[in-house]
């Protein structure tokens, strides 16, 4: 199967091209649809001379002279340079949907995310029920998410509980409400398994995160072959994914984190589609004004800080899926508010390449503003439908707080806003001071280079048990990452760093916020209590980086067939050593029962123990 989509498009691998904040991308304006130095650096489209069809009139029969100008294919008649084909191939490039491939590739656009999924799917669901007990903080989400199912709060458990659970008896909730410190959206997304299989089983207890991170797979797959164009790194990274230990172990128990990472990643998603969908607002409503004009150019005025571009409807679901992030945990502020700056910056890029003169304050005024407006009161809003089940009930933890504690000059709002407020800062208080010594907390600085796993599970069989031959086994779920990935997606980052510092890439620098809006705030607090998973919610952009560096090996669709070939092999190599990595760990990754010298050969770092 070819990677590239058409014979004249780039395979998508990264290349001079648009910027995620705009600053330096080029705004000259083209002439009958052809693409400016962002499109034409993919390769989208190929460049022709005009033509007397171009230009009736015979005025421009020829590029203006200067050095080399016939070489840009950017460069065109400003006579063509607003119109619909001009202006949208300029500021998207040539291909803007799954339609616009050939009907050959169309269904291997769906059919790739697809088939990587299901192998996600099959590693994630197979022997899901193994092991029969909760095993590390499962013992409070699992617990929480049951008690959601009887009460749409959490609720007190005696002290025997775990044991009762494990036996399939989980009807022993106490009457009274239990104090937690998490948001209930992931907590909800578990009891859905439960409601589905039952509560009295570990399938029912993980299904949601299982499927959840089945989804997350298909999810970047189809986020992949958007950002890159190219059917190959669609595949890769979405292989990827779904073969990588830490987000495989972080898919098969119920912990938050992995349903934290897919909103963050559908988020992404939304917001991709609204940057086109934004290109197109911006071109048609340009190309409307310049149809209007004698010259076939916008008045000067209007270029000014060009057109407002209405209800931005991608933009509602992205803050749907952030409200919905949020309510799973905190941490997911930090991505909307590098998520929204991203957005903005996207528009602004738009309106420079558009031609718009006073495109930093036209953008800021223009789509900052409804950007906000958009994104912050609806997430605020989903995050606050979350709490429900809160809402409706009489006695949940801080419910009738207020009612006990009047607040001179806050009695205007209701007694069950003022209760949240103080729940939330309770919370909040609790997540500050959060410093106890745990065995297996890591600082962030290691998380990158895998350098302190937190073990969620640790048996010893003797031999005679099910499935131990050898003297002493070991039966283990570590959640240590693929090496491939996260050591070559680590120095990816880097690569990004400096294509990003020269080349203006947008897709570098969109990829790098979605790393840093994940990891750089953890190390603002630096005393407080840290588990390596946290690096879940931005992993899968670890993997975009590894993929945007395998791109760039690949080579594009103009290259030599060597210069192809020996990428190929390259990128080949790469992902078949990821799939044996998975291979060798995976005893270690599902609690299968080993020789204890089988379980510390996997063991490779000390600090893994």
């Amino acid at each position: 199967m070819s990677q590239s989509p058409v014979p004249t498009t780039d395979s998508g691998t990264p290349a001079v091209s648009a910027l995620p904040s705009g600053a330096t991308d080029v705004a000259a304006s083209n002439g009958s649809g052809e693409p400016t130095q962002e499109t034409a650096a993919r390769g989208t489209t190929s460049w022709r001379p005009p033509s007397r069809q171009d230009d009736p009139a015979g005025s421009n029969s020829k590029l203006p002279p200067g050095r080399g100008l016939e070489g840009h294919r950017w460069i065109a008649r400003p006579a063509a340079a607003f119109s619909v084909d001009a202006l949208t191939s300029r500021l998207i490039g040539g291909i803007q949907s799954w339609r616009d491939y050939p009907p050959s590739l169309r269904l291997w656009f769906w059919l790739i995310p697809a088939i990587t999924a299901a192998i996600g799917g099959i590693l994630r669901f197979f022997r899901l029920e193994v092991p029969h007990s909760l095993v590390f903080d499962e013992t409070y989400y699992v617990k929480d998410a049951y008690s959601y199912l009887v009460s749409g709060y959490e609720r007190s458990w005696p002290a025997n509980a775990n044991d009762s659970f494990n036996a399939g008896n989980p009807e022993i909730l106490l009457n009274t409400p239990e104090y937690v410190v998490h948001p209930p959206v992931g907590k909800w997304m578990i009891a859905f398994g439960m409601w589905l299989f039952g509560a009295d089983n570990p399938f029912g207890w993980r299904f949601g995160a299982a499927l959840t991170g089945t989804l997350t797979v298909f999810l970047l797959s189809l986020i992949t072959l958007k950002l890159f164009r190219s059917h190959t790194l669609g595949a890769v990274a979405g292989l990827l994914l779904a073969v990588d230990g830490h987000h495989l172990v972080l898919s098969r128990t119920s912990l938050l984190d992995i349903f934290l990472a897919f909103w963050i990643l559908a988020a992404f998603g939304a917001l991709l589609l609204d940057r086109d969908d934004g290109r197109r607002r911006l071109a048609s409503r340009l190309a409307a004004r310049a149809a209007a004009s004698s010259d076939g150019r916008p008045p000067a005025k209007q270029l000014l800080a060009g057109p407002w571009l209405g209800m931005r409807w991608w933009r509602l679901v992205a803050g749907i899926c952030l409200g919905l992030a949020v309510g799973t945990k905190w941490s997911a502020l930090f991505f909307v508010a590098a998520f929204g700056l991203l957005t903005v910056f996207w528009d602004m890029s738009a309106r420079r390449i558009a031609g718009i003169r006073s495109w930093p304050s036209a953008a800021v005024i223009k789509d900052g503003l409804p950007a906000f407006l958009t994104i912050v009161p609806i997430a605020a809003a989903t995050y606050v439908a979350t709490w429900t089940g809160w809402f409706l009930s009489k006695d949940a933890y801080y419910r009738q707080w207020a009612a006990t504690n009047p607040a001179p000059g806050w009695d205007w709002l209701p007694n069950s806003v003022r209760s949240l407020a103080h729940y939330h800062l309770e919370a909040y208080k609790f997540h500050q001071g959060l410093s106890a010594d745990h065995p297996y907390e890591s600082s962030p600085w290691t998380w990158l280079v895998m350098g302190r796993p937190t073990s969620f599970y640790y048996q010893s069989p003797k031999q005679g048990t099910a499935g131990c031959i050898a003297e002493t086994c070991s039966s283990a779920i570590l959640p240590v990452g693929n090496p491939v990935v996260w050591w070559g997606g680590t120095i990816a980052l880097v690569i990004l760093l400096f294509w990003w510092a020269g080349r203006r890439d947008w897709r570098a620098g969109a990829i790098l916020v979605g790393v840093g809006a994940g990891y750089l705030p953890w190390f603002m607090y630096p005393e407080r209590t840290m588990f390596i998973f946290y690096a879940v919610s931005f992993e899968p952009f670890l993997v975009l980086a590894l993929t945007y560096v395998l791109g760039l090996v690949l080579g594009r669709t103009t290259d030599p067939p060597w210069r192809r070939r020996y990428g190929l092999y390259i990128v080949g190599s790469v992902v078949v050593l990821a799939v044996l990595a998975t291979a060798f760990f995976y005893p270690v990754l599902t609690a299968e029962v080993i020789s204890y010298q089988e379980w510390r050969m996997r063991m490779w770092m000390p600090s893994w123990i």
